[in-house]
């Protein structure tokens, strides 16, 4: 089975988004190099993030993500962001009227479901887990093998919390990999596994 790995943008005090919901600066980093990330051109980042950033996107076999970040980007019509093959909703709502039935969109109910599907959907790929409050719930039942955060320069103060409502301590191994782009510090973190 593919690994788990929970990932955000995310401000430095632990945020990925403001109190109006919105990811403000977050994401500049994804404009402000001059190597195209993807086909479409319209992201742009440093050599050092795109080194970075797109092997790690080829890897992925399956995202997991929250209904409420499906209905805010509106399904991204249909075609999963990054390239990735599948996109798992964990939801407790039916999928919308009208919702393409070809479109590699799988709806489940809880993260424990998500999880199995996704991980059957990326085979021996990772299987990214958006970071918030469905990650959270993923991390806080041990499920998640490693932590990805691309560190955006900014204080949000409060907001979306990075790791939703998880409320006890989890210890993080000492960071693998740390590295600076433009407007942004990529880190990379292996989960500590407590013994059982």
């Amino acid at each position: 089975m593919g690994r788990l790995v929970m990932y955000s943008s995310v401000s430095v005090d632990g945020f990925i988004a403001d109190v109006n919901d919105q990811p403000g600066p977050l994401f500049d980093w994804l404009l402000s190099g001059d190597v195209p990330l993807d086909e479409s051109g319209a992201l742009k980042v440093s050599q050092t993030s795109y080194d970075y950033t797109r092997p790690y996107w080829n890897e992925i076999g399956a995202t997991i993500v929250g209904r409420h970040v499906f209905d805010m980007t509106d399904g991204w019509d249909g075609k999963p962001p990054g390239g990735v093959d599948h996109v798992v909703v964990v939801t407790h709502r039916p999928k919308p009227d009208g919702w393409d039935p070809e479109a590699p969109f799988h709806f489940v109910d809880g993260v424990e479901a998500a999880v199995t599907k996704a991980q059957e959907l990326a085979g021996d790929r990772l299987v990214e887990v958006a970071a918030g409050d469905v990650g959270g719930q993923v991390f806080a039942a041990g499920l998640i093998d490693e932590v990805r955060m691309d560190v955006a320069p900014v204080v949000f103060g409060s907001g979306k919390r990075y790791f939703g409502s998880v409320h006890a301590q989890h210890v993080l191994e000492d960071p693998d990999l740390v590295l600076q782009g433009n407007r942004v510090l990529h880190l990379r973190y292996q989960v500590r596994r407590r013994p059982i």
